[in-house]
């Protein structure tokens, strides 16, 4: 579909994704409803309304290239600075336990959307072998398991944008199940209720506001943040690169399995940033502005989320895919509820690991990052970076049980 702006017009991109987070944040902190919703959900529907209306394209290079190229790699050590290693020990292992019930769900919404759809889709076996390795894993275990089944072309583009309009759906799902008392009723939420016992101030600000007040940040705590954050991610790439090399991914699914977690810079971002922030404490804590930059590339990513979720394209290309894709995030949606309730798990650490199981370790840290569970961001890119490790074995052997 053409576009008022073209794809290639970069700046122009560029200023209208800076303006779009501009106004989500303004309403973040100066309504209450905005508050609720979230700065970075409101950029995500901002996108997901300029899309669908012709004004900007959905792909662009500016989305891969310097959002997921650059903003969202650094956004992350910067963001971990806040992180306490000690925390990530004792709170992983709760999390990883919800992540493989997920998965678990995940694999049953995957078998159940194939045997309801199989005849009214043509390649659903396929679709489902990759949206398995994709809600466990990302994007990385989708592409290899597209190249591994021979999946075409227009299938793979209607699975990406049923998909995508999917996960938009999906995130405010889970903002909504996180602001509901009905459900709150039923599970232990710590982290929500410190959220909110700070509430409102006196002034009548919103907790975004309150919370982003004016701090004193030099030149100097710029240019330490920024270079920190280059850094970290500099050197997880050549770690994340030099293991890829080193690691055989064709030596059986062990070597496999290895490869991609080693090779993986996520990884090492995460590793890197945590030890950082453990042995160099006091300099960690010293660096301000690292948590305002960080989440300021954040909620582009929320606005890249929404921007390849084309509702035309769902409506005339793939409509049943998008509820093939739907029934796997409810059933993975319900084990992680049902099995989170059943081991007395706190219901924020649930929707967390939904998130890392069906978004992937960014947006599960996002969306930590923007309820402000803060102690939750490194977890999550843990687990989810496991999945990005186990996401493609098991989409092969789902695939391969449905007849993909």
């Amino acid at each position: 579909m053409d576009t008022l702006i073209h794809p290639e017009n970069t700046w122009v991109l560029m200023s209208v994704m800076m303006v779009a987070v501009a106004v989500s944040i303004y309403l973040e902190q100066r309504y209450i409803w905005a508050s609720r919703l979230t700065g970075p959900v409101i950029a995500l529907v901002i996108a997901l309304v300029l899309v669908n209306v012709g004004i900007i394209p959905s792909a662009a290079p500016v989305y891969n290239d310097i959002v997921w190229g650059y903003f969202v790699p650094l956004a992350i050590p910067l963001l971990l600075l806040q992180t306490n290693i000690r925390r990530i020990w004792n709170e992983t292992g709760q999390l990883l336990a919800i992540f493989l019930i997920g998965s678990i769900g995940t694999i049953a919404g995957a078998v159940i959307g194939c045997a309801l759809l199989q005849s009214s889709i043509e390649g659903l076996p396929k679709v489902t072998a990759m949206m398995t390795g994709s809600y466990i894993g990302g994007v990385v275990n989708f592409t290899e398991l597209a190249d591994l089944f021979k999946a075409n072309g227009t299938l793979v583009s209607s699975a990406i944008v049923a998909d995508n309009l999917n996960m938009a759906i999906y995130f405010l799902i889970l903002i909504g199940i996180a602001g509901n008392a009905f459900i709150r009723r039923f599970y232990e939420h710590p982290l929500i209720d410190e959220v909110e016992r700070q509430g409102v101030s006196e002034e009548g600000q919103t907790l975004a506001a309150k919370y982003w007040g004016r701090k004193e940040i030099s030149l100097r705590d710029l240019a330490m943040c920024i270079a920190y954050a280059v850094i970290v991610v500099t050197v997880s790439k050549l770690i994340g690169d030099t293991f890829a090399t080193l690691v055989p991914a064709d030596g059986g699914m062990l070597s496999k399995m290895c490869s991609t977690f080693l090779g993986s810079q996520y990884v090492w971002i995460t590793l890197l940033s945590v030890l950082f922030t453990s042995i160099f404490e006091k300099q960690a804590n010293a660096m301000n502005g690292a948590q305002e930059i960080g989440t300021f590339f954040i909620y582009m990513f929320f606005f890249n989320i929404g921007v390849p979720a084309s509702i035309t394209e769902i409506v005339t290309n793939a409509p049943l895919l998008f509820v093939f894709c739907f029934i796997m995030v409810v059933v993975n949606m319900l084990f992680c509820l049902i099995g989170g309730k059943m081991l007395n798990f706190p219901l924020e650490d649930i929707i967390i690991a939904s998130n890392a199981n069906i978004g992937g370790p960014t947006t599960a840290a996002g969306m930590a990052i923007a309820q402000g569970w803060t102690r939750l961001v490194g977890p999550a890119m843990l687990v989810g970076t496991f999945g990005y490790a186990i996401g493609t074995y098991i989409g092969i052997i789902v695939g391969s049980m449905v007849g993909a």
